[in-house]
């Protein structure tokens, strides 16, 4: 995987609240030496080129228990709040939380924060859950979150001021760029206060687009949610002479949703996506009209997916105006398509029907499915481990298929995106039709 600014070591360094003496209360477990890390680059000729010229090798640290933690259990109080939009396992993760904070560590008290940050401003006046076993333990069968979400950052000093005032000392934050570069902010108030408070990410965007993080929880889910609606999309257009069907998915800025689907149901023919800038009309090889004359010419049916952030060029309108977690806001490119499409083949007096899916809101509020839910609640054991031991203003992540120590403000200096020379966007252009004149089945 590139990333587009090469890391340096100091970037991979963790922050700790001191020194971990207490004995950890878990039992017949295999421990992480403190030390113990996961090299960035699996290239055996950098590796060899670093030992050589010795040179750093990058590493993350690795996640896991510790034998020694910083927090007595005891004395813990721990909180959890969700923020942004959801995203499938969100549940599962508060469950896993919740499970190995108490069942684990014996931890006395964990709160449920309400709709994300605004819980922890008194002026909304929202009360804390308080949460145990009992009261999570269905909560993986259903989507959405139980703590409700919110966008919009909220004034880091009244937030620290909640947890002293709650006696909080161990914070989770689950959410996506937006509500992690607030999490760091909220450990930065910590850090300059001189508390002992753990502030730890767990990465929910259903984009997949945390850089220095192979794959986020949601994911795989949103994935497999889209074979419904592409083979519904397939159904209609092959029903109707010169059908297309046209799908739209999420991806602001990054069209891993859409690749990765395109690729698990070879019903679509096209993929379009924010890291590829295509042409509507035109002889070359990205038009999207000219390659669908040829299509329908040759096939009568085509299947279009389409990426939330696909295609804003075209909009003339297009500003800088952000939403209330300082995302970009785009215009919605799913009905312009539609529009452009039908207004050129009239233009043309060629017969076409196009039907427009929009599943969005219908995937990201799903519970988890299989080993999704299964790498909700890993993320969730690591993420109680790390709070434990007294890292802070961090987000667990996945690299290498270990999970990872990863510092907050190395996962959110950029997104991560599709590289266009990846064995990834290859494969999805060799299963359709990403230049003008070629199809497939």
């Amino acid at each position: 995987m590139t990333i587009q600014k090469y890391p340096t070591t100091a970037d991979f360094a963790v922050e700790k609240l001191g020194c971990s003496g207490i004995d950890s209360p878990l039992e017949e477990t295999d421990f992480i030496a403190d030390d113990a890390s996961v090299v960035y680059s699996s290239d055996p000729a950098e590796l060899k080129h670093c030992l050589n010229n010795e040179e750093d090798i990058l590493a993350f640290e690795k996640a896991g228990p510790r034998d020694k933690i910083f927090h007595d259990p005891a004395w813990t109080k721990a909180a959890i709040l969700t923020a942004g939009g959801l995203c499938p396992g969100i549940n599962d993760v508060i469950k896993g939380l919740v499970r190995t904070l108490i069942l684990q560590y014996e931890v006395p008290v964990v709160y449920g924060v309400r709709y994300g940050y605004r819980g922890l401003i008194p002026e909304f006046g929202l009360q804390p859950l308080l949460l145990n076993e009992d009261n999570v333990d269905n909560i993986h069968e259903s989507g959405g979150s139980i703590l409700g979400t919110s966008r919009g950052r909220q004034d880091e000093s009244t937030m620290v001021n909640t947890l002293i005032r709650m006696n909080i000392n161990v914070l989770f934050c689950i959410g996506g760029d937006g509500t992690l570069r607030c999490a760091h902010d909220v450990a930065a108030v910590i850090k300059k206060r001189k508390l002992a408070i753990s502030v730890i990410g767990i990465p929910k965007t259903i984009d997949n687009d945390i850089n220095f993080i192979d794959q986020s929880f949601g994911f795989e889910t949103a994935v497999y949610a889209t074979n419904s609606v592409i083979t519904a999309a397939h159904n209609e257009a092959k029903g109707s002479f010169n059908g297309i069907g046209l799908v739209k998915v999420m991806g602001r800025d990054s069209g891993f949703v859409a690749a990765y689907a395109a690729l698990a149901n070879s019903h679509v023919n096209y993929c379009l996506v924010p890291e590829e800038k295509f042409e509507l009309n035109g002889d070359g090889p990205n038009s999207l009209l000219t390659g669908l004359e040829t299509r329908l010419t040759e096939k009568e049916h085509a299947v279009i997916m389409v990426a939330e952030g696909a295609g804003q060029e075209f909009f003339s309108d297009n500003t800088a105006e952000t939403d209330a977690s300082g995302n970009k806001l785009h215009q919605d490119i799913g009905p312009f398509l539609k529009e452009k499409i039908e207004e050129h083949f009239n233009s043309i007096s060629m017969e076409v029907n196009v039907k427009y899916f929009d599943p969005s809101y219908m995937i990201r509020s799903l519970p988890a499915f299989g080993t999704d839910a299964v790498f909700c609640i890993m993320l969730a054991q690591k993420a109680v481990h790390a709070a434990m031991s007294g890292r802070t203003d961090m987000v667990i992540g996945h690299w290498h298929d270990y999970f990872t120590h990863v510092p907050i403000a190395l996962a959110t200096r950029e997104r991560k995106k599709i590289i266009l020379n990846s064995p990834l966007w290859n494969s999805v252009k060799s299963i359709t039709c990403s230049y003008a004149g070629t199809t497939n089945p």
